[in-house]
């Protein structure tokens, strides 16, 4: 009977040391990607504000900009010997 009381002292220890650990480990990672999810969000505005100031041409959207970028870009890797389009 000794025994028994033992083992489920240790099963609730082990049990609330788990829970404690679990709720720590939600609580850091939760704000882990609140702050990602923020730094994330503020670069993309001041990329998209870059763009849109310096990369655009004459009314082309933000989103056509980077895809053109982009583009060419790609071409540039795969052919370093062509010029500029």
């Amino acid at each position: 009977m000794a025994k028994s009381k033992l083992v489920k002292a240790n099963e609730k220890i082990a049990d609330a040391v788990v829970g404690g650990y679990k709720k720590i480990e939600e609580g850091v990672v939760g704000a882990y990607k609140k702050v990602e999810n923020g730094v994330v969000g503020t670069y993309r505005k001041v990329e998209d504000g870059f763009v849109d100031k310096f990369l655009t041409h004459e009314g082309e959207t933000v989103e056509d900009a980077k895809k053109r970028l982009h583009e060419e870009q790609e071409f540039y890797k795969k052919d370093k010997t062509q010029t500029k389009l």
